[in-house]
């Protein structure tokens, strides 16, 4: 009689046992099969410097020489051609000179060479006018063959000078025309000698004084080209899909609500790729990608070129999913 109370106690705990695995399995399985609620994202934050809509070129000259003049200042506004420096071109100079006399020596040169055509011509006409005279007298015996032959030989010989003068003719304008192509050279190469502005806009910067020298292709500063600003930003591929042409944008300093100006999306890269923008730490090893946007600024005059700012671009009410 003792065993039956030993026996129902045992059947109690496995009952209750039962119930416990039965109950965690099922928060399990709920916790597994409920569903991941959005979260809402209205704005995307991005680090932006700006830039001119064409971007900032480096400027440099064709070919190396010593810096004889400086025309401009930083910050100057300058027209597309004006000219920036000088080099020193004296040897440029005295080449092209050269050039210029001997195409005026040339010049003379086919004047004589077309004279002296017009003076074998005339003398062809009065040959050949002779000859049929003598040619007559011929046929009336009152000229011997001989002297008929001697007619025939001054016309044939006539005919040849012209022929030889019409050959040097030619060869002195095709000459003229090489001395041409020589002072088109000499000139090009003068006007490497200058560095001139690429475009209308503005002098960012200028490394060059007066004697100094410059080898070629040296950079020597910064044009940016007359036009829109530009905030140039990288998103993370996390919301780089969020980012669509026609957003607005807000611009602000680093680290702080003011806003500087608004602006509006231009652009968008249509692919991602490594960041370029700020990667100042190389040892940085993160694997993330980013995706290149552009934003027009509206007030350009309350940004500087160059500057460093946060560029906060309103996707409205997008979702990303979360646990």
């Amino acid at each position: 009689m003792k065993r039956l109370p030993i026996l129902c106690i045992a059947l109690g705990l496995l009952a209750c046992g039962g119930k416990d695995d039965s109950a965690k399995n099922k928060a399990a399985t709920d916790s597994l099969t409920t569903t991941r609620k959005p979260v809402s994202v209205n704005e995307v934050l991005g680090i932006a410097i700006i830039e001119p809509e064409a971007l900032i070129t480096e400027l440099s000259a064709e070919t190396g020489g010593l810096i004889r003049d400086v025309k401009v200042n930083i910050g100057d506004k300058l027209t597309k051609g004006q000219t920036i420096l000088v080099l020193d071109n004296a040897v440029e100079s005295a080449q092209l000179r050269q050039a210029t006399t001997k195409i005026g020596t040339q010049q003379d040169a086919i004047e004589a060479a077309r004279q002296n055509l017009n003076k074998l011509r005339l003398q062809l006409t009065k040959a050949q006018a002779d000859l049929q005279r003598d040619e007559k007298l011929f046929k009336g015996n009152a000229l011997t063959q001989k002297e008929l032959e001697d007619s025939r030989y001054t016309v044939a010989d006539v005919q040849q000078q012209i022929n030889a003068a019409e050959a040097e003719l030619k060869q002195s304008q095709s000459r003229i025309t090489e001395l041409r192509a020589d002072i088109g050279y000499y000139n090009t190469v003068q006007g490497q000698k200058t560095v001139k502005a690429p475009a209308d806009g503005t002098l960012l910067s200028l490394d060059a004084k007066v004697g100094q020298y410059l080898t070629t292709n040296q950079s020597i500063g910064e044009f940016a080209p007359a036009g829109p600003l530009i905030a140039l930003t990288e998103i993370d591929e996390l919301f780089a899909i969020k980012i669509k042409v026609g957003q607005k944008a807000i611009i602000r300093p680093q680290g702080s609500n003011e806003v500087l100006t608004t602006g509006t999306v231009v652009l968008t890269s249509p692919y991602l790729r490594k960041k370029s923008l700020f990667s100042d730490n190389t040892g940085n090893l993160e694997d993330r990608r980013v995706r290149e946007v552009r934003v027009k600024i509206d007030e350009p005059d309350k940004v500087l070129i160059g500057a460093r700012v946060e560029c906060l671009i309103q996707v409205g009410n997008q979702s990303a999913a979360q646990p």
